[in-house]
This record gives structure tokens, sequence and C-alpha cells, in this order.
């Protein structure tokens, strides 16, 4: 499985306090800001005084975001196991079918993905986030209504997933780009760990109680279930605030410019666009594994539904240790050296999911380890670059900086679910399942070979 990076971090602070933010803060996504971010930082909030850092469990606000942020991830995770099985088991999918419902879900960063992020940096960040839920709730409505009716068909998934698809791009790059309106830069590591641990929190209990759901309930009933997650997301951050100062009409550029200077910012950037690299071929040959996943484990493994469930809440247990494990190992072995380090781990352990379908009497504890170790290492990875992102990215352009990269890591997705989807009728589904473990390893050359060896610490301005 593959996620994306996102964090942030300001100022510059003095090595005490950096060390102090690093020991609070989980990231393979990490950020920080530059020179013309400090008259925005100050806005928000002036800077602590040196010694006192003021925590986030007593910010009300935050916490606020954070209970919406927790019920919305908790619900994902569910429908991300109900809809393949709603698929595959009620529906009698094939694999094609089940690309193309893979392809609909992640379409959107490849069709709106840049005009998203220049229009999201027009918008507040937290209410573009509030009708997402909103729209994301509606959609998935209508599978149980559709169901119980007894119409749902293949193309009802088609189009309940793009439409979920294109909120989600919309409410991704606000939530990665909320973070330094919510909180104090010296804050912004503390509030990305957090949000990060929680996201693998869902992915522990989610699984395994969307496989409960499951097979108790339905796979419909289930999807209810995220309804109203995102419906009780959609009231937490209605109530919340932020401090984001939204740009007049007539400090707008022009679409297509704002477009080409978020592409100019990450792709001018040394490190931006060895990361980007890494990230993008790792998602695009772990989608091709993980759009089939469902089918490998429930036809050709013979395993249930809530077995299933089960390994994606042990593999999300990885996750978690690995969000809270991540401020250690950055102090231990250096910020940049953490990005290779675990892009080799993450890249190396895929090759455990086909090897499973050789010794099928093993093969749920290695679903079980390749999953742990590659959530834990990919934790490891996205929180430590999506901070340096935030960090390095001044204030105006971090919705297109975070639009462009999710436009090209995850604009492969779609295309990846619908290869998976040709391959796995053509070759079958473990040979496909080869086909992306083996380009995984390809993934880490990036940032294996770059400058990342060389240095610590990350540069906290922007280096080109």
């Amino acid at each position: 499985m593959s996620q994306s990076p996102d964090a942030s971090h300001d100022e510059a602070m003095d090595a005490e306090v950096r060390a102090e933010a690093r020991a609070e803060a989980s990231t393979p996504l990490s950020p920080g800001r530059v020179d013309d971010a400090v008259e925005a930082d100050q806005a928000i909030a002036a800077p602590p005084e040196k010694g006192h850092r003021p925590s986030l469990w007593r910010d009300g606000n935050f916490l606020t975001v954070w209970s919406g942020q927790a019920f919305g991830q908790f619900g994902a995770q569910i429908t991300e196991l109900a809809i393949p099985v709603l698929a595959v088991l009620f529906l009698n999918a094939t694999e094609f079918e089940v690309g193309l419902l893979n392809a609909a879900g992640t379409a959107a960063f490849l069709v709106v993905g840049l005009p998203a992020g220049a229009w999201i940096d027009r918008m507040r960040k937290r209410r573009v986030m509030v009708w997402a839920d909103l729209v994301r709730a509606l959609a998935l409505g209508c599978i149980p209504l559709l169901w119980w009716a007894g119409s749902l068909e293949m193309w009802h998934l088609y189009a309940v997933a793009l439409v979920v698809s294109v909120a989600t791009v919309f409410f991704d790059v606000s939530y990665q780009s909320v973070v330094p309106s919510l909180v104090r830069s010296d804050q912004i590591a503390e509030a990305n760990g957090k949000f990060e641990s929680t996201s693998q929190l869902a992915g522990i209990v989610g699984p395994a109680a969307g496989g409960w759901l499951i097979g108790i309930l339905t796979a419909p009933v289930a999807i209810l279930i995220t309804v109203g997650t995102y419906l009780a997301s959609f009231v937490f951050l209605s109530v919340a605030r932020d401090n984001e100062r939204v740009p007049e009409k007539h400090e707008h550029d022009p679409l297509i410019r704002s477009i080409r200077e978020g592409l100019a910012w990450v792709f001018g950037n040394r490190y931006l666009r060895r990361i980007v690299g890494t990230t993008s071929v790792s998602n695009l040959f772990s989608t091709i594994s993980f759009t089939l996943l469902p089918i490998f484990i429930l036809r050709e493994l013979g395993l249930s539904a809530q077995s299933m469930g089960v390994i994606f809440a042990l593999s999300a247990v990885g996750g978690l240790l690995g969000a809270i494990a991540t401020p250690r190992i950055v102090a231990w072995i250096g910020e940049a050296r953490a990005i290779p380090v675990s892009a080799i781990a993450f890249s190396i352990i895929a090759l455990l999911l086909p090897v499973a379908a050789m010794v099928p009497a093993i093969a749920f504890p290695l679903l079980v380890v390749q999953g742990f170790v590659g959530l834990f290492t990919v934790l490891l990875y996205n929180i430590t670059q999506v901070t340096f992102r935030q960090r390095i990215t001044p204030p105006r352009l971090l919705g297109r900086m975070n639009a462009s990269i999710r436009f090209v890591v995850w604009g492969v997705m779609p295309i990846a679910a619908l290869a998976a989807g040709a391959l796995g009728e053509w070759l079958g589904v473990v040979a496909t399942m080869w086909i992306g473990a083996t380009g995984q390893l390809l993934s880490a050359a990036f940032v294996v070979f770059g400058p990342f060896w060389a240095m610590r610490e990350l540069p906290s301005v922007d280096d080109r």
C-alpha cells in the first residue's frame, strides 16, 4: 500500500528548539517555511518564548479539527474494505471491473488535481474540507439505498467512486495545506504527527470493524457507517476556526500562470524532484498490486473478508508505530537519510506480497508482515518528506505545491489501476502481483542516488 507525503514547518529555529520539535512529531511528510512566510506566520501567532512549547492537547480548536479528521479517517478505512468486497463478492466483478473501479476512485487527481490546487489557494481551506465531507457523505449514501432497492450495479459504484474522488482531491489538498493556519509554526510538526497517528489508528480499527460489519451486517450497511462518520467530520470542521488569510480577487493570478508557478516550485527544487520521482513510481507499481489485492486475498488465497480486515488492521499497527517512531529514527540517522533508508525498506518488503501465493499455508502471516513493515517505513518516509515540503514552501503556494505533487504521485494511480485490470485478465492475478512488487524496487533509485546521504538535515529554506 502506498501513501503520499505532506507536512509543514516554517521559521528557522535554533538547534535546541528544533530538536524538541522533532522529538514530538513524525512524518514521511514534514515541512517548514521560508522568508516570505514570516509575515504570515506572525499574523497567526507570535513566536513562543525559548523553552516554552504549549501542547496542542490544550488547543481546543485544534482538537476540534483533529476530532473531525479522526471520524473521516475511520469511515474512509471502512469504505476502503467494503466497496471492493461489495464488488467482488456481491456483484461478481471481474479483474478489469475491479481495475476500473479503482481507477474511478483516483481519477480526479489526474483530471482536476492541478487546477484544484490553484482554486484552493484562493479559498478558505477549512471550508473546502467541510463541503467535501458533505459531498462524500451524500454520494456514498446512494450505495446502500440502491442496494436496498435491489438495483445496485457496477456502474453505480463507478459513478459514486468518481464523485468521491473529486471531493477527496479538494479535501486532501486543503487538508495538507491547512495546518499552518491552525497552529503556530513551531507546532506544525506536532500537528502533522498527531494527524498521521490518527490516520494509522483508524487504519487499525477501521478495517477490523469493517470486516466485522461486513460479516454481520453486510457491506452496504458498513458503507452507511462511513456516511455517518463523514457527517460527523462535517460538523466538527464547521465549528472550528482558522487564521487563514484568503487573497483578494485582485491578487489572483490567471489560472494557467498559477498552475505553472506551482509546478515550477516543485520541480525547480532538487530535493522535491527526487522525492516526487520515488513517490510516483512507488505509487504506480503499488497501485497495480493493491488494485487486485481483494481478488488476490478473497479468490486466489481463499481468505475471508474478515481475514482481509484483520490483515489491513494489523498492517496499520505498523503505520501507527512508524508515526510514533519517526522522531527517534530521524534524531538517530538524520532527517535527510531517513528518506532513502525508508524508501529502500518499503520497496524490498513489497516482494513478500506475491511470495504469499507460493506458500499459501503461511500466506496470512506473510501478508501481515508485508503490510506491517511496509506501512511502518512508508510513514517514516511520508512524515519526513511532507514536513520538509511544508517547511520550505511559502504559505501562498501551499495549495499549489500539494496539488502539483498529488497530480504526479496520485495521477499515476488511475492509470495503474486500469493496467492492473488488463494485466490481471491477460496474465493472471499472481503474475500481475509480481509485476507490481518488482516495479516497486525501481522507485527507491531517485532518492538512493541523490544528495540525501551527504547531509544529515534537509534545508530549512528553498535550496535549489
